[in-house]
């Protein structure tokens, strides 16, 4: 494969991660064409990107002469206070991107990388982290070359839409990082520019060796594990 010629599709880029990592492709010169899946259209122009908008996020029809996107990114997911509900929530963190994701396999994705949780578990006491961990096992299971999930701790950076628990977060460890260490630093907020950059780390390494079937990159640093 050319490596100045790759092909990817997008998810979330409206989002905090997603506009980070949408930026990151369009100036990464291994990627020449870029598809992005939104609701509404993205205040972005570049001869690179071309915007799929559908309010459910889905592709209904594909021309053949297209080039088929071989990396998929999914960086959707919200809050319970944002969904209203633990089942609206689900519909979104859980449903949702698994939709997607059958949607990205559908049009030819073969390596998918997804922003999950750090401490995301099907069986998880926390609906949430039980979401994501359920989002993971189905992906997982849908025959993908390579399946890698993005599990950050609580993120950094300033959002569209603002979430006044992850300001307030950021704000206390703002005062004790310095105290942070051990296995605590895995929970101190991460840039949204760093989890973008890690998705990009991990889908070019694709590119160069099959990793394992399901690569988890975790935590503050988001080394791979």
């Amino acid at each position: 494969m050319n490596n100045h010629n790759l092909s990817a599709i997008i998810a979330g880029a409206s989002g905090l991660v997603g506009h980070e990592l949408l930026n990151q492709l369009l100036d990464n010169k291994a990627f020449s064409h870029i598809y992005a899946l939104s609701r509404r259209e993205l205040p972005l122009r570049s001869s690179k990107l071309q915007q799929i908008i559908d309010p459910l996020l889905r592709i209904n029809e594909w021309e053949e002469s297209a080039p088929a996107p071989t990396y998929g990114f999914i960086c959707l997911g919200t809050t319970k206070k944002q969904a209203g509900s633990k089942a609206g929530l689900a519909a979104v963190d859980l449903d949702l991107v698994k939709d997607v994701a059958t949607t990205m396999r559908n049009i030819g994705v073969q390596h998918i990388i997804v922003i999950s949780s750090l401490g995301a578990c099907p069986r998880s006491p926390s609906h949430y982290l039980r979401c994501k961990g359920k989002m993971e096992q189905a992906i997982n299971n849908m025959g993908f070359d390579n399946c890698i999930f993005i599990r950050p701790g609580p993120l950094k950076g300033e959002r569209s839409q603002i979430r006044h628990d992850e300001q307030l977060l950021q704000q206390v460890f703002d005062l004790i990082n310095p105290l942070v260490i051990g296995p605590l630093k895995h929970f101190s907020p991460i840039p949204a520019e760093c989890v973008a950059r890690s998705m990009v780390k991990m889908a070019l390494a694709c590119k160069k060796h099959r990793l394992t079937e399901k690569t988890v990159v975790s935590g503050h640093q988001l080394r791979t594990i």
